[in-house]
């Protein structure tokens, strides 16, 4: 079955053409069909993206698309800006680092493929925690926190940044409105109101993952997207 991988960035870190065609290698391997990468910048400018960055991944992988626009609109606009022109029977995204192991993307990859659910999420294990900054930790914990407590939903952890689902469910996920980070927690929500089937897909982080500073602004602008949420 065809694929198509998402992956949104905003002046990703040094190396990062380099990472994505190493990536694109080993899944290329344990994965049978054509894979479509879709990188979608979310505004960046001359911090990370260089013209000759994208000419070598063009080179190397034919069934790569760059596209992006140029204000900073969040990940959840960018990661439905690349679901808009994916093509691929699978459809997931991720982080432009690829900071899961490639054991959680076959996982995800074989789920979906096999037509046992119709969305599969992926959810972080508890050595995920020993690897994150305290702040970013905390956050996390708080969230599951209320989302078992407000929206009393099977999965808790809906931020884990490693999703697919088929295409059946790809204009639900294009209903989402939520331009950052809680555009996850939005769509899951949304799947099991549709009573699609969601299964949660234990993941692995690599060693080597560097985690950003959470903004202030961003963190505030999220909670009251929650709130919004809970409105509904």
């Amino acid at each position: 079955m065809s694929l198509s991988i998402i992956l949104p960035c905003y002046n990703p870190p040094e190396g990062w053409a380099e990472n994505i065609l190493a990536n694109y290698k080993v899944l290329r391997q344990k994965i049978e069909g054509p894979i479509e990468l879709i990188v979608v910048n979310d505004g960046g400018r001359d911090k990370g993206i260089r013209k000759a960055d994208i000419t070598y991944l063009e080179e190397q992988i034919k069934e790569l698309k760059f596209i992006g626009y140029d204000t900073n609109m969040g990940k959840g606009h960018a990661v439905r800006y690349g679901m808009e022109r994916a093509n691929g029977e699978l459809l997931m995204y991720t982080d432009i680092d690829f900071p899961y192991d490639t054991t959680s993307f076959i996982s995800i990859y074989q789920a979906l493929k096999s037509g046992r659910c119709d969305v599969a999420a992926g959810i972080k294990n508890k050595n995920y925690y020993d690897k994150v900054p305290f702040v970013r930790r905390q956050i996390s914990k708080y969230l599951r926190f209320l989302i078992r407590i407000f929206l009393s939903m099977p999965i808790s952890d809906t931020q884990c940044g490693l999703k697919g689902f088929t295409q059946k469910v790809k204009p639900l996920f294009l209903q989402t409105t939520i331009d950052r980070y809680i555009f996850d927690l939005e769509f899951i929500r949304n799947c099991f109101k549709n009573n699609l089937k969601v299964e949660a897909i234990p993941v692995q982080l690599n060693e080597d993952v560097h985690f950003r500073k959470m903004n202030p602004k961003i963190l505030t602008s999220e909670i009251i997207n929650f709130i919004k949420l809970l409105l509904k």
